[in-house]
């Protein structure tokens, strides 16, 4: 396995990542949360799984103030757009996959669904979605339309946990849905308790490892 730290120089902005290489033909592009980076739990042992199946990875380490959500969600989706595009791009340019994959949480799965979903190249790519922010009226209409093979990931106490929308988005045959009860937005448990937080880690990755797997 090969672990690469690499910048790259797009619109005038440097924007690092990290290429995790087992010489496979998928990859996996992830794309974190606000605050949520890839050392924390989600992340931390997403990647394992996609190594332990022997994935290659991608670390895409933007970084926005904690205002970025004021604005309109089109400027939040080109924004991030323009960071992640040109190392989708490098990366597919500079290595012959054959398949690719995306996850993302959050403010992650914000070009996923509003981009990358609508975008042809990836008809066939799976996505992976973590807590989600259904809030968005576009954010869930995109999901009723999308073809994707997709796995949503939500907790039952998620601010973006609306079951309305929820019960649409389950009648979609290529939507598979985990719901984890009284997990908030970190998939970790409310009130606090330890055990039962890493035992529902635990269902998060098993329904990810599945998933991919499929």
């Amino acid at each position: 396995m090969k672990v690469q730290q690499k910048t790259l120089i797009a619109n005038k902005k440097e924007i690092p990542y990290t290429h995790i290489e087992n010489g496979n033909e998928i990859v996996c592009f992830m794309f974190s949360g606000l605050s949520y980076t890839y050392d924390q739990p989600l992340f931390y042992y997403s990647t394992m799984t996609m190594l332990q199946n022997e994935y290659d990875v991608v670390h895409v380490h933007y970084s926005y103030g904690q205002d970025i959500f004021k604005l309109p969600l089109a400027e939040i989706t080109n924004m991030i757009r323009h960071d992640v595009k040109p190392i989708i791009d490098d990366v597919l340019k500079s290595n012959q996959y054959q398949e690719t994959m995306f996850l993302g949480k959050s403010l992650g799965t914000i070009p996923l669904i509003n981009d990358l979903m609508k975008n042809n190249r990836y008809v066939h790519s799976k996505m992976v979605l973590l807590t989600p922010l259904l809030r968005f009226d576009s954010i869930f209409e995109t999901l009723l339309m999308c073809k994707h093979s997709t796995l949503i990931v939500i907790g039952e106490k998620d601010d973006h946990y609306i079951p309305s929308k929820i019960e649409s988005i389950q009648h979609q045959t290529n939507m598979e849905i985990k719901i984890i009860p009284n997990a908030n937005h970190s998939l970790e448990m409310e009130p606090f308790h330890t055990a039962m937080s890493i035992s529902a880690l635990d269902q998060v990755m098993k329904s990810v490892d599945d998933f991919i797997r499929l």
